[in-house]
């Protein structure tokens, strides 16, 4: 099959990496993919990198400009199957677009976030009508599309994000001590860190206040606060205005990411809002971490609270301080969460797995038109 991807946004983050990933996946197993992104989104860039045709389009705002350009490079592309979108603007689009150049084209719609879906008739026929399926990166992501659209059961496929655990293991990682060394991190003592998008969805406040509130009863604790983003400024104020910012670490966006992980004791993760399962949870328990995380979007996919990890609500450092006490009091705890985290990353969240499950439904739906029938009889 000839696959088009189409993502609307600039950012970088989990959704463009599973993008990238389940592209790869399928051109390995000897599909075409074409990926359609406006020009400074550095998925754009990254694309090639990964092996994966890529095309400029200027599909970053829900305007004529992106849906005639859309539907012209569709019109030129006679031989493609399917189209599967990642957020609201390119569904939006290329739903239209499919229209427009009168193409029994299917699009399959890939919800990433638990961001709320208004039941507005325009969505309604968005991802009822105009998807021929829709799936999102969690069980409790599709569960609540269903109700709150009136989507049949059949429609909405939960497809979690998997990744490369040959990457993502801590065999073949570096020890703890070498991981810290080669990150010019502290050598001793107890090290809490978090790898994530700097917004404020990720609960980066939360984390410091709890921080703040557990630092002085573990003098060989240490946070580190990974990644970048425009939250930054703030973080790095609440950090100097802390007395003990010099336990409090934000070494900037880190590209080895096994190897912060493997420099870590506890990975905490206090989303507040906007996630399916996140990719950074799933990375730290193939790790063998033991994670701290919240009840949002379908992080509980991931965390079974008291088995791999503990969940919490949102907005509540208190609680969050107390489940940091709680882990780094008891090793034996933190050690079986971790093990047990890694078993379900094997069964449920590998990246051959993902690409499988998504073969599976863009098969289904291109045998809806005459050229995904006439691949399928062969």
């Amino acid at each position: 099959m000839h696959i088009v991807h189409t993502e609307s946004s600039s950012g970088w983050g989990g959704p463009a990496i599973r993008i990238l990933t389940e592209a790869a996946g399928l051109v390995q197993r000897g599909h075409r993919v074409t990926l359609l992104a406006p020009p400074a989104a550095r998925i754009h860039v990254e694309a090639r990198a990964w092996g994966i045709e890529s095309a400029a389009l200027p599909i970053e705002s829900r305007t004529p400009r992106g849906l005639f350009a859309l539907a012209r490079w569709l019109h030129a592309a006679r031989d493609v199957d399917l189209i599967n979108t990642h957020g609201s603007i390119d569904s939006w689009l290329a739903s239209l677009a499919v229209r427009l150049v009168r193409r029994n084209l299917p699009v399959v719609c890939t919800r990433h976030s638990s961001a709320p879906v208004k039941a507005t008739a325009g969505n309604c026929w968005l991802y009822g009508k105009a998807a021929r399926r829709v799936v999102t990166s969690g069980e409790a992501l599709r569960r609540e599309l269903i109700d709150t659209l009136g989507l049949d059961f059949s429609h909405v496929v939960s497809v979690p994000t998997g990744i490369d655990l040959a990457r993502f293991s801590p065999q073949a990682a570096p020890t703890q001590a070498q991981a810290r060394k080669a990150l010019n991190l502290p050598l001793e003592g107890y090290m809490i860190g978090v790898a994530a998008n700097l917004t404020a969805s990720k609960g980066h406040e939360d984390l410091l206040a709890a921080f703040e509130s557990v630092a002085g009863s573990y003098p060989d604790m240490t946070l580190v606060i990974a990644g970048e983003g425009p939250l930054r400024p703030h973080l790095e104020a609440i950090r100097q205005a802390s007395a003990y910012r010099q336990r409090i670490l934000m070494p900037g966006h880190q590209e080895n990411v096994p190897v912060l992980l493997a420099a870590l004791n506890l990975f905490v993760l206090p989303s507040q809002a906007n996630e399916g399962v996140p990719q950074a949870i799933v990375q730290a328990m193939a790790m063998r971490l033991p994670v701290i995380s919240t009840t949002v979007g379908a992080i509980s996919d991931a965390v079974a609270d008291g088995e791999t990890g503990l969940l919490l609500p949102p907005r509540a450092p208190d609680l969050l301080a107390n489940a940091i006490r709680r882990l780094r009091r008891n090793h034996m705890l933190g050690r079986s969460f971790g093990d047990a985290g890694r078993l379900i990353v094997e069964r449920k969240f590998t990246a051959a797995g993902m690409v499988d499950a998504m073969l599976d439904v863009f098969e289904r739906c291109a045998a809806g038109n005459a050229r995904g029938a006439a691949l399928a009889s062969r």
